[in-house]
């Protein structure tokens, strides 16, 4: 099974993936970021690079690929995937080629209201030793937040079982989660 953590940039993925992870046995966890930098690296200055690497069909069949031989090597997983899908034809891909290869597929999305998303990634510092670092990251979150809205109320609330964290802690949301996933 792949139980696949989506919701906004800086709303608590990692978070809720590690709290799953600690909580299931046999749990791996993969994080299909790593593809888009290996993916990055290789391509280098070609002429054809895309700027988000979601937009390579590659990126895509290569994420689902990998997702379906983890969730094979585990017997079934559980494989844990936080990664942020805001594009409906992009999760399409994915999950659609996830089915087809017979992967149970578990969509878990972690909301949370705007001002509440706002305030995580005001206080977020993802690089404790640099401030200049942490506020790129926080710009480019600030910068998507938009496009979650968007995605959230056009697809993405219905397509996924939300977990609101406005006023959940951590621990709260893995049990939400995993009272939706029906897993001990």
């Amino acid at each position: 099974m792949i139980i696949w953590v989506n919701g906004p940039f800086g709303g608590g993925k990692t978070t809720l993936a590690a709290l799953l992870h600690q909580h299931l046995d046999s749990a791996v966890t993969t994080d299909p970021e790593e593809i888009g930098f290996l993916l990055r690296k290789s391509i280098g200055d070609h002429p054809d690079r895309q700027k988000d690497f979601q937009d390579y069909p590659m990126w895509r069949d290569l994420v689902a690929r990998l997702c379906t031989e983890l969730d094979r090597f585990t017997h079934g997983g559980p494989v844990i995937a936080p990664m942020t899908l805001l594009r409906r034809e992009y999760a399409d891909d994915i999950f659609d080629a996830l089915h087809k290869n017979g992967t149970e597929l578990r969509h878990l999305l972690v909301h949370a209201d705007s001002d509440t998303i706002r305030a995580r990634i005001e206080s977020s510092m993802e690089f404790p030793d640099s401030e200049e670092r942490s506020e790129k990251v926080r710009a480019f979150r600030r910068r998507k937040l938009a496009d979650y809205e968007q995605a959230y109320a056009t697809w993405l609330g219905e397509r996924a079982e939300v977990i609101d964290t406005t006023a959940l802690s951590p621990d709260q949301a893995v049990a939400r989660a995993l009272a939706l996933l029906r897993l001990p």
